[in-house]
């Protein structure tokens, strides 16, 4: 599953909201190898997506439109979308445009209408899915065009319109209380126990094993010299003697896995990294990396302005920023290919130059000192 464009209005704080993952150029000799579609060299697309910007500039929320849009289109849920909308005396919208079959491109076309809450809003939903076949000379602007010229019929079900999309799959990690948090620990894997236990000995250097219980099939016991704690699905997290990096390890050790099994072919991983230290992050991400397989698609969001020293692609990194100013379009998204199109161009120095106006408001926090 592979996500093109995306396209988000009066969604959570998006408003006219815009961001493509195309690009335009091969990259010779890049860090990601293949970054097309198999069966179509043309058909490019950013096999990572590394999301960076100040807080509360829309990297979450925009994970979270992603899981809405994908849980309505398969399990026809409407709820997470409804529940986004920001404005429900204007009109909602959204649009993607993704690969699920390798050779065919859909576009999900949705509205929600402003409607009385007591009426049932299936009467407010407008929802057309469009389909092109792929070809060998297609890229991915070529097949949007294509799909612009298709026009909707007059009459449709959108129940029926989403009966045509199979095949999604994907995982979700978004950041949470630990202390509130029930596990899902990975069931039937092969790798799951040794990047556990990597993963905890890595943050925590008192942990001597991680196993896997005895009792049940679906619980761990991670054991220190002088004590052990036991971790089980569908258990809270709980447990006092884990630091919050080792507790925030647990979920990462998930993620790894389900990378490595090739349990799904959509990923996105939302600053699960607050706890744990930046040179780990980076080896992690790493890793991650390389465990893409051909045709899947990795979301990747952070604050460690030590990834941008990773050898990776500029199209690879896309900044977020918002504008409250902005009534129109108070949520920006710029690709640093847009603007650092030379090879020796640094992303780095550009970030730290604050190019892409994605800095925090650091002038507000040292006014404070007046009070001091």
């Amino acid at each position: 599953m592979i996500v093109m464009d995306v396209k988000i209005d009066n969604f959570y704080a998006f408003k006219n909201f815009h961001i493509n993952m195309s690009y335009p150029k091969k990259i010779v000799n890049s860090y990601i190898p293949n970054e097309y579609l198999e069966e179509f060299p043309n058909f490019r697309y950013k096999k990572v997506n590394i999301l960076m910007g100040a807080n509360a500039t829309g990297k979450t929320s925009f994970g979270k439109m992603l899981m809405n849009i994908f849980n309505f289109a398969k399990r026809r849920t409407t709820s997470g979308l409804l529940e986004a909308i920001a404005d429900t005396k204007r009109e909602a919208s959204f649009a993607i445009d993704f690969i699920v079959d390798p050779k065919k491109m859909y576009r999900l076309e949705c509205s929600f209408a402003p409607h009385p809450v007591d009426e049932a809003e299936e009467h407010y939903i407008d929802a057309y899915v469009k389909s092109v076949n792929l070809t060998q000379k297609d890229n991915y602007e070529t097949c949007a065009k294509r799909l612009d010229e298709i026009r909707r019929p007059e009459a449709y079900n959108y129940i029926s319109e989403l009966e045509k999309i199979q095949g999604l799959h994907w995982y979700f990690e978004y950041p949470a209380d630990s202390s509130d948090t029930v596990l899902d620990l990975p069931k039937n894997s092969k790798t799951f126990n040794y990047i556990l236990e990597h993963m905890l000995k890595a943050l925590d250097p008192s942990i001597l094993s991680v196993t896997k219980s005895k009792d049940s099939d679906e619980a761990y016991v991670i054991r220190m010299p002088d004590r052990s704690a036991i971790i089980q699905s569908g258990e809270k997290l709980s447990t006092e003697l884990l630091s919050s990096g080792t507790k925030a390890g647990i979920a990462v050790a998930c993620f790894i896995d389900t990378m490595i099994e090739c349990k799904n072919t959509f990923f996105y991983c939302d600053e699960k990294f607050s706890y744990i230290h930046s040179d780990l992050e980076k080896a992690v991400l790493s890793l991650l990396i390389n465990a893409i397989k051909t045709d899947d698609q990795f979301f990747f969001t952070t604050h460690n302005t030590e990834i941008l020293d990773l050898p990776l692609p500029k199209h690879t990194f896309t900044f977020f920023k918002k504008n409250a100013s902005d009534t129109e379009t108070p949520i920006n998204c710029i690709s640093a290919s847009a603007l650092l199109q030379r090879s020796t161009d640094s992303i780095k120095h550009a970030v730290e130059n604050d190019l892409f106006s994605t800095a925090p408001a650091l002038d507000l926090i040292y006014e404070m000192e007046e009070l001091i």
